[in-house]
């Protein structure tokens, strides 16, 4: 599978000037200004020979030529300044003649003897390093992007390419194995540094990003999945990215109730995390069987405009709530009265249930609150479903304000995940 490239490779900015010798500065370096001292070298003179000759050619545009003399330098090289000042002229003539391969292996050269200054040598392994990721030579990639941070160079621009390798050497089958897992664990952390570091950097960081730290974390079963997938839906609050989120909190929650469900499929219908039917169904399900008989024909209702559920699908849910909804409505209004006698506020969470479910969020908000006016009524769950009537009817203050009322447990989690929601909203 090819590495997704998801950085701009490192531009390479001609900044040297060699010495040692007889030999004059490269005829293609760049500009006079931007030139820079290189190591003093004691070259010797059948490569110093050997290099003018080099020179002489790439001036008169015969690259071939070049080449091979620089191949007659490299066989007569003896010393680490030898190596040096050969691959000083070769990066020159690579970028003389557009050569990558010559390119690479110049800066090879110059990294490997040891020679290449201090000032260059953090912008010399980041190339080196992305070349080495093109090649798919990760271990080389890997050891040159480290050389780079340690280096100081760019950490916004050397860390994906670190990551990338990481993730190269963890391939894409058996990721929870090891050393596949510990591969993608290095990776997600070096992909977790370039994030720090563009922002740090001032420049945003690309929501792709942390999908693939999703879909590492993921393959890996790596427990941060979950943190990946916050960063993922606050890069790009879609409910694709929430949908994602949702899925991996009743996945860490098996044991959540109906009820608890139901809020937080309500939250996928409304942030359009909803996609293929066994969304729809799922939905459709838990308010049937919570007895929200509105909701019920509202989500298979919604699935079939969609075009995602036929006719067919959910049909026997569908004809029971429809044959219970003109009663269950004709009840509200004596429910409503009886809510405002009793002695605690069970008749009206249950009345504000059903509101909720047909869509009378103004209702619903009130008898909401009377049942925690009354009391003797699961507080954390009228404040989640307060806060789901005022997040549809707009309200979206007194939403949050609600969602952090509640005070514990998987309850808790859902208030976060419709708080995230609404973080998206401005609220």
């Amino acid at each position: 599978m090819m590495i997704m490239r998801f950085v701009t490779p490192v531009a390479l900015v001609l900044a040297l000037a060699v010495g040692g010798g007889a030999i004059s500065a490269p005829a293609f370096a760049a500009k006079k200004e931007e030139k820079k001292a290189g190591p003093k070298l004691n070259v010797s003179p059948e490569v110093i020979k050997a290099l003018q000759a080099a020179q002489k050619a790439a001036e008169a545009q015969d690259f071939a030529g070049a080449k091979a003399a620089l191949a007659d330098a490299d066989s007569k090289a003896k010393s680490n300044d030898d190596k040096y000042q050969i691959g000083a002229i070769k990066l020159n003539t690579s970028i003389a003649s557009k050569d990558n391969a010559l390119q690479g292996e110049a800066l090879a050269q110059m990294l490997d003897s040891g020679l290449t200054p201090a000032d260059q040598a953090g912008q010399f392994n980041a190339v080196a390093a992305d070349q080495a990721l093109a090649a798919k030579n990760y271990d080389l990639a890997i050891q040159r992007a480290q050389a780079a941070l340690a280096a100081g160079y760019k950490p916004e621009a050397i860390n994906p390419t670190l990551a990338q390798a990481y993730f190269g050497k963890a391939g894409t089958g058996n990721a929870s194995a090891e050393p596949a897992r510990g591969f993608n664990v290095q990776g997600l952390a070096a992909l977790k540094a370039a994030a720090d570091a563009m922002k740090a950097a001032g420049q945003q960081v690309p929501a792709q990003w942390y999908q693939i730290g999703v879909g590492r974390a993921e393959a890996a079963k790596l427990p941060e999945v979950t943190e990946w997938a916050k960063m993922a839906y606050q890069a790009d609050p879609s409910g694709a990215n929430l949908r994602t989120l949702v899925r991996l909190f009743q996945r860490a929650n098996p044991n959540i109730t109906n009820r608890e469900n139901l809020d937080v499929l309500r939250l996928l219908s409304a942030s359009g995390g909803l996609v293929v039917a066994g969304d729809f169904l799922e939905y459709a399900e838990m308010a049937s069987k919570t007895g929200i008989y509105g909701e019920v024909k509202s989500s298979i209702d919604l699935g079939r405009s969609k075009g995602v559920l036929n006719a067919t699908q959910g049909s026997e849910l569908y004809q029971t709530a429809m044959g219970r909804i003109s009663g269950d409505k004709g009840s509200l209004g004596a429910a409503e009265a009886d809510s405002r006698k009793a002695a605690n506020g069970k008749i009206a969470a249950a009345t504000a249930d059903a509101y909720l479910g047909y869509g009378d969020y103004a209702k619903a908000a009130a008898m909401f609150e009377l049942a925690k006016e009354k009391g003797g009524v699961d507080a954390d769950e009228v404040n989640t479903r307060l806060g789901i009537a005022k997040t549809m009817s707009g309200d979206n203050a007194g939403a949050k304000a609600a969602f952090e009322a509640v005070q514990g447990g998987a309850r808790k989690q859902i208030a976060g995940l419709w708080l995230a929601y609404l973080g998206t909203k401005g609220a």
